[in-house]
């Protein structure tokens, strides 16, 4: 018994054993906090503006862990013994060296407020940032992160970027090219009854027929719009396009292909 007093007594083992405290406590309130927050995000998936929601949730529980991991730091130097006000007070000082050195991470900080802010993009929507196009998972305060459709890697984007980020929407416009000689008439009427073959597709919210839309060399553009979710706009695509080739074939019109007719002189 004496052993352990005497081991307790010792000064750096009582600041240890507060120090493990903080730690404890400071992990337990982020606990709670992050399954308030979390019970939070899933009411908000009932809401219309559920996507901004669950985007400003997840940007707020990055705050937190941020937050509180400095304090917690700050307090365990302040056990130790480490003059926490004083190193406080040089930060001005140091602060301009350290914001020299952090450029880019404030960048992606002030950026990532000005995403939630102004609604640049939530959790959910399809991004297109250089050869990568994804839906967001996550939006933290220098990260953004999405899984791209394509490659079905996870791709970091740095919040900074932002001006380089388009949001892509579900609309999909396909021109299917018609030879000269199906008349225009014969031609919408045919087009006209795809529609309700694509609209079969549950993945396809809605589908409509625009019309003539561009005349080329050797055949005529006519337009269909299409609507789906951003994510799956390259299946539907394919899908769309096979049902209108499939329905055309059924009625007897092929797709031209570029041809090139040669006069000679006698």
């Amino acid at each position: 018994m004496d052993v352990i007093a005497k081991f307790l007594e010792n000064s750096w083992v009582q600041r240890g054993i507060w120090a493990l405290a903080v730690v404890i406590f400071s992990g337990l309130v982020y606990l709670v906090i992050s399954k308030f927050l979390n019970k939070k995000e899933e009411q908000s998936t009932k809401l219309i503006s559920s996507k901004k929601n669950k985007t400003f949730i997840r940007m707020l529980k990055s705050i937190v862990g941020y937050v509180l991991a400095i304090v917690t730091v700050l307090m365990v130097l302040q056990i130790y013994g480490v003059d926490v006000t004083s190193m406080l007070a040089g930060v001005g000082i140091v602060g301009i060296i350290v914001g020299l050195a952090l450029q880019d991470a404030l960048k992606d900080i002030f950026r990532g407020f000005d995403i939630i802010s102004d609604g640049y993009y939530a959790i959910g929507d399809v991004i297109t940032f250089g050869e990568n196009t994804g839906q967001v998972m996550s939006i933290t305060l220098r990260t953004t992160k999405i899984h791209d459709i394509n490659t079905d890697n996870i791709v970091s984007i740095a919040n900074r970027n932002i001006d380089e980020v388009e949001v892509v929407s579900g609309s999909i416009y396909l021109n299917i090219p018609l030879p000269y000689d199906v008349p225009v008439e014969k031609a919408d009427k045919i087009l006209s009854g795809i529609i309700p073959a694509l609209k079969k597709d549950k993945d396809i919210t809605d589908a409509k027929f625009m019309g003539l839309n561009h005349l080329n060399d050797s055949s005529m553009d006519y337009l269909f719009l299409i609507n789906c979710s951003p994510a799956i706009k390259l299946p539907v695509r394919r899908k769309a396009l096979h049902t209108i080739v499939t329905e055309l074939a059924d009625n007897k019109i092929s797709i031209p292909y570029p041809q090139l007719d040669v006069h000679t002189k006698k």
